[in-house]
């Protein structure tokens, strides 16, 4: 029986130099580094993980001396940049998706300033300054993501914000809340935050502003790191504004451009966590089928039985075919004169839901040892439950993206 060994990324048909060697450097970082700090920061107290002597801090350095900074990226050309972010994203994701959520929330300041040409805003969202991105509120989950009322009952309304940005004159004042679930929540140092925009006339959710947020500004204060069931290396938390005022240089985007900016920075998360999510459900892939050579039942290996090799047949097309289709939208929304978030969509829900269930076919295959910490199955099984809720749950999302795919000139 010939055996056909695949590459790392599995049926990659372009594995040439330059995405080979891009993917060796980063699976060397995933592996060396963010899988076993992952575990290390998953049996801690999440004060414990953002604590001064937490090896969490060296871990950001040693991904800028990698030297994939968001200059860097958009300095590509747009194949280029899809394919690097493509490997980069799911080699990070290999590694231990809770971080790289982190690393990935981190950049987003500095690439959405980049992207809509702002300099000041830029100049405060630097590479080395963690990026935290502002958008959830505690009365507010998935619905923040649909400024447009796409997807809202006929009868519902949003109600009141949690937070919302003032602006008079040449000054923005900002009084609220952001809620538990911001990544990077209370150790970012710069932030990007979407939230309801006051023009005079009160708040209005609809059409909001974007704001660059140096997070040391006075006014800001941070709540408890969340103490979660996956992703417990990713810190999340709280963010209160008690009238904090900013220039009005701080506005990335304001009402009329609120809309735009949402759906932007809405397509590129998706889009990232696709290939996060890929990289997750690949590594719980890559542990079962390890395992499946080593594990003895019945005196063979039991990738010999029948059951066990039909099963990790299923969740190897699983991960090919998430893979598939988050390098597709990728390349798509990269190239095209307009992003499609429909298709990011479709790549985060499709990517997400792979996860969680090779993850969880994984943890069935070890048996009894896939409930046990000592294996890293039962931890990633975890961390993918939770990106089913994440960036927009996967039942909103499918609600919206079905509604982006209405083409109103057949209506």
């Amino acid at each position: 029986m010939a055996y056909v060994a695949l590459t790392p990324l599995g049926a990659e048909p372009d594995f040439a130099d330059t995405p080979a060697a891009i993917q060796a450097t980063v699976r060397r970082f995933a592996s060396e580094v963010l899988r076993p700090l992952g575990r290390q920061l998953d049996r801690m107290a999440p004060e414990a993980v953002i604590a001064p002597d937490s090896p969490l801090w060296a871990m950001y350095g040693q991904f800028a001396a990698l030297g994939f900074g968001v200059d860097d990226l958009l300095s590509m050309e747009p194949a280029e940049r899809a394919r690097t972010m493509a490997i980069l994203f799911e080699e990070l994701g290999w590694g231990d998706a809770g971080l790289a959520i982190s690393i990935g929330a981190g950049l987003i300041p500095a690439m959405i300033s980049a992207i809509l040409g702002n300099g000041f805003c830029r100049s405060i969202a630097q590479d080395a300054k963690l990026g935290c991105w502002m958008i959830t509120e505690p009365d507010h989950g998935s619905d923040t993501l649909d400024p447009a009322r796409m997807i809202f009952h006929p009868q519902g309304e949003y109600g009141r914000p949690n937070c919302v940005v003032t602006i008079k004159g040449d000054e923005l004042i900002i009084t609220g809340q952001k809620s538990a679930w911001v990544s990077n929540g209370t150790i970012g140092q710069v932030g990007i935050l979407y939230a309801a925009c006051d023009t005079g006339s009160g708040p209005d959710t609809k059409n909001g502003a974007v704001v660059i947020v140096p997070m040391e500004t006075r006014g800001i204060t941070r709540g408890k790191p969340l103490d979660k069931l996956g992703q417990r290396a990713l810190n999340q938390g709280e963010i209160y504004f008690d009238n904090v005022r900013l220039s009005k240089a701080h506005l990335l985007a304001g009402p009329d451009q609120y809309q735009q900016a949402t759906y932007l920075v809405h397509t590129l998360a998706n889009g990232l966590m696709s290939a996060i999510f890929t990289g997750c459900a690949r590594s719980a892939y890559d542990l079962a089928l390890s395992y499946a050579h080593e594990r003895k039942a019945g005196g063979v290996p039991i990738i010999r039985h029948q059951s066990v090799a039909q099963r990790l047949f299923h969740m190897f097309r699983k991960v090919e075919a998430a893979c598939a289709l988050s390098r597709r939208v990728l390349h798509y929304n990269f190239q095209a004169p307009a992003m499609a978030l429909q298709a990011a969509m479709a790549a985060k829900v499709t990517a997400t839901q792979t996860a969680f269930e090779v993850a969880s076919e994984a943890v069935q295959m070890h048996g009894g040892n896939g409930l046990a910490r000592d294996y890293p199955v039962e931890k990633i099984m975890r961390d993918a439950r939770a990106s089913l809720i994440e960036d927009g749950c996967n039942e909103i999302l499918a609600i919206k993206g079905g509604y982006h795919l209405m083409n109103p000139d057949l209506l």
